[in-house]
């Protein structure tokens, strides 16, 4: 067995341990052989675990690839992307101190910006940028949608002229369902097996569900998000539905150019996201604190 591989994992999109979404994070991960990745993943049994490479695209400084518990490879600009930033700040892998700079990351292909600021308590908050929102099919069949979420029917809907449930995506493409009021979406129930059946149906990976009634003074939206699709029963923060939800209430006049969601109440997670959408494009911006370090043994 092989030691020696170092792991950290992040708690993202809260500045407590213990609270937002946990990423697993394994820095320079180049020397790993692609087989281990998604078992690396399957291990550490987070929503994501998140691999920092050497970029093989131009003008990106760092290239990341995260797996799910599932082993199944995404390509959105959430969580996973905004802890491995913040990891990389907080460590001092950007250069000497904190402060303001903007980098390039490699998800994929495609090469998008981030941000990152720290405050004179070095408190540090990454902002990653989101590709322009793109709006596809809605899912028409409420009485599916209502079993599958275990809701009534007369609950979806979170406010007049919204879709009830659309596909929106800013880098991954996720079903965004509004409900009534946050203790419809708390109470939801969603049913894996019915929701694998009726997301590629409108092309979806994973479900937003949101109410436009939250608790926390200063926030505008109330979310659970759950993609069975990649095996993810359900995740405390998910930036990479955050950017398209602010996109569509943007789009339909519900939201300002400034968008804060709370999540993962229902995990005992609470979790604070901000989504700044300027001439069409999102901005996510959170940060981050770090819950533990070790070292991965594996097979040699």
């Amino acid at each position: 067995m092989a030691a020696g591989t170092p792991f950290a994992l992040v708690d993202v999109f809260t500045d407590q341990p213990l609270e937002g979404s946990p990423l697993a994070l394994v820095p320079d991960a180049d020397p790993l052989p692609e087989g281990l990745l998604p078992r690396i993943a399957r291990e550490f049994h987070q929503a994501e675990t998140t691999f920092l490479l050497r970029p093989d695209q131009p003008g990106a400084t760092w290239r990341l690839r995260s797996f799910t518990a599932a082993g199944v490879e995404v390509f959105g600009a959430g969580h996973n992307a905004l802890g491995a930033w913040w990891w990389l700040a907080a460590a001092g892998r950007l250069g000497p101190g904190l402060g303001t700079g903007r980098w390039s990351q490699q998800l994929g292909t495609e090469v998008l910006p981030v941000g990152i600021t720290a405050d004179e308590h070095g408190l540090i908050e990454v902002t990653l940028e989101q590709r322009a929102a793109a709006y596809g099919d809605e899912l028409t069949d409420r009485a599916a949608l209502a079993e599958a979420l275990g809701v009534d029917g007369r609950e979806l809907g979170a406010a007049a002229g919204l879709p009830v449930a659309q596909v929106v995506s800013t880098g991954a493409a996720h079903l965004m369902v509004g409900l009534r009021d946050r203790g419809v979406v708390d109470a939801a129930r969603p049913d894996a097996a019915r929701l694998r059946a009726l997301l590629p149906e409108v092309g979806g990976q994973g479900v937003y569900l949101y109410a436009l009634d939250p608790a926390e003074p200063g926030a505008d939206v109330h979310a659970r998000f759950v993609n069975p699709v990649a095996g993810i029963t359900e995740d405390p923060a998910t930036g990479s539905a955050a950017g398209p939800l602010a996109c569509l209430l943007g789009r339909h006049g519900r939201a300002g150019n400034e968008v804060t969601l709370v999540q993962g109440h229902t995990l005992g997670r609470p979790s604070h996201l901000r989504v700044t959408v300027i001439d069409g494009i999102p901005r996510l911006t959170g940060r981050a604190a770090l819950a533990a370090t070790g070292e991965l043994h594996l097979p040699g």
